[in-house]
């Protein structure tokens, strides 16, 4: 007789995290990007655009992760490192810019 039971293992709502993580920190990462900056800023400047980079490779490794339960907790851990990540590189980027008006 066959088994009828589902062995299904696929989480439901395993989109969730990412789909949150994707609206919160895409617009975060161009409007940090785009919001008048330029390359004199010096160091800051390349540490600005790695750990935005590192912010859009963990959303990407969010959506990649196998849709089974087992992945759900690391999938919500990159979703949401994603958005904490650009505010802190944000914060960092802010603290190592030379700034004309703190002269």
């Amino acid at each position: 007789m066959p088994d009828l039971t589902l062995d299904d293992d696929r989480a439901t709502g395993a989109w969730v995290a990412p789909l949150l993580s994707t609206l919160l920190t895409l617009p975060a990462c161009v409007l940090v990007y785009f919001a008048g900056f330029e390359s004199s800023f010096g160091i800051a400047f390349p540490v600005l655009l790695g750990g935005l980079g590192l912010a859009l490779f963990l959303l990407a490794a969010s959506w990649a992760l196998p849709w089974e339960r087992c992945s759900t907790c690391r999938r919500v851990g990159f979703a949401l490192a994603a958005p904490v990540l650009v505010a802190c590189v944000y914060a960092v980027f802010t603290a190592l810019a030379d700034w004309p008006w703190t002269k």
